[in-house]
């Protein structure tokens, strides 16, 4: 395996370090995410400002946990789903919906799981999603734009799962009892 550094503010190469105090004012703490991917400052850089806009879009706080945790547990991203297990619990979205994701059960209405299918349907399909899952989507209430949020939110976890992949991210102390593996 290839050891990838964990950065902080000393370490970092010099344009990751304002990008690494940004995360420490952000959340309190330099997400090992954050550290790993301070190594190419473009990606860091890339992936906050992702994060920003996503957290933006027109989905209100249980629609954004929803594609985001669809995309890690799809992904079956080790660092991923136990951070935003805690980051949607700090949103205040229920357990309910949380443990739903995680373990890949039903989620309580109907719009949120139409929400998960979509979302991985862009994921599985690699964007080339059918009619009838659009209509489906659209529907139930979403919108041409949220189709194109979700993309958004595909955009930013695929850095994130990728790379947690990749460099083996270790998971925060503070997310580290919410660690998640996928179900036999």
């Amino acid at each position: 395996m290839t050891d990838f550094p964990l950065h902080d503010t000393e370490s970092a190469p010099e344009q990751s370090k304002p990008l690494l105090q940004k995360s420490q004012e952000s959340f309190g703490m330099i997400p090992s995410l954050h550290a790993v991917m301070a190594e190419a400052p473009g990606l860091l850089e890339g992936y906050q400002v992702l994060h920003e806009l996503f957290q933006n879009t027109s989905f209100d706080k249980d629609e954004i946990t929803v594609v985001w945790q669809s995309i890690n547990v799809e992904h079956a991203c080790h660092y991923c789903v136990p951070a935003h297990t805690g980051i949607a619990k700090s949103m205040g979205v229920s357990d309910e919906i949380t443990d739903a994701l995680r373990n890949e059960t039903p989620l309580p209405n109907d719009r949120l799981e139409v929400l998960r299918t979509f979302t991985l349907s862009v994921v599985r399909e690699r964007g080339n999603v059918d009619q009838a899952a659009v209509e489906t989507f659209l529907k139930i209430g979403f919108t041409k734009r949220q189709v194109l949020e979700v993309v958004l939110g595909v955009s930013q976890k695929v850095m994130s799962n990728y790379v947690n992949h990749i460099a083996e991210t270790p998971i925060d102390k503070p997310f580290q009892k919410f660690e998640w593996s996928r179900a036999a």
